[in-house]
């Protein structure tokens, strides 16, 4: 009688109690999108409405900042799909052959804004108010990694308080990460999306809009990724995004339309 080898016995296990759970194993419509986190509620909104009209598709979100997106991506994980807060992180992925140039697209636009707590009593009207004593500790998301972050420095170094600022800046990992800090009263003052402020209303309110030629416009493209095995459903996705549908859902939640020839 011939010995099964114990991978194989362990497999076979594990594949009888999935049919005995009644759980089923990775379905050949499964997607997995790479999402930067600002675009959370507007992926989910707009994924639900995807699946609905879809059978058997289901998708798989991984949200975070957009450059640890990127890493990611470049280490090989399996993602169908990426959407990014800025040009960069999605540029240097098509250097590297690593997303499907003819399904880049950006889709919308967002604007650089400063929050403070609901409860904060500091005021902040203009950018120079951040060097006052009172502002002791003021948020950014980490510019080596979170498009807000390098919005942020762009704004402050154009309007010459990036060097004088550097004592008070406190790093985030993504910018829903700063907006909890500002949320928790952790921090005097945070540099967030306009979209991400909107979302959090009771907890944090908007002091002041940064100039916006004072930063690159904040472009969110998107694009399917290279190695995907379902190149037509991410491709379905992006169309959605782009369509009447997608936008209206995307207003409604403060994000602005793409601008005339971005990519």
């Amino acid at each position: 009688m011939r010995r099964v080898p114990p991978s194989l016995a362990i497999i076979g296990v594990a594949l009888a109690t999935l049919s005995l759970t009644g759980i089923p194993a990775r379905s050949a419509q499964e997607l997995t999108f790479s999402v930067a986190i600002s675009m959370k509620e507007a992926t989910e909104e707009l994924g639900r409405r995807f699946m609905q009209s879809r059978a058997g598709v289901v998708l798989r979100y991984n949200f975070g900042s957009s450059g640890e997106l990127q890493k990611q991506i470049e280490a090989g994980a399996p993602v169908d799909l990426f959407l990014s807060a800025a040009p960069r992180q999605m540029d240097e992925l098509e250097k590297k052959g690593l997303i499907v140039p003819a399904t880049r697209r950006v889709f919308a636009r967002n604007v650089l804004t400063i929050v403070k707590p609901a409860t904060s009593t500091i005021d902040i009207a203009k950018p120079t108010d951040l060097l006052e004593p009172r502002v002791t500790k003021i948020v950014i998301g980490n510019p080596r990694t979170v498009p807000v972050g390098q919005y942020a420095e762009e704004s402050l170094r154009a309007l010459g308080l990036w060097d004088k600022l550097q004592r008070k800046l406190v790093f985030a990992e993504n910018v829903r990460q700063a907006l909890d800090y500002v949320a928790r009263g952790e921090v005097d003052a945070g540099f967030v999306y306009s979209t991400d402020s909107a979302i959090r209303r009771r907890d944090v309110k908007e002091a002041l809009r940064l100039p916006e030629d004072t930063y690159r416009p904040v472009t969110y493209p998107v694009a399917v990724v290279k190695d995907t095995r379902h190149a037509a459903l991410a491709s379905a996705f992006i169309d959605l995004l782009l369509s009447p549908e997608g936008q209206q859902v995307l207003a409604r939640l403060g994000f602005l339309p793409p601008p005339p020839g971005a990519r």
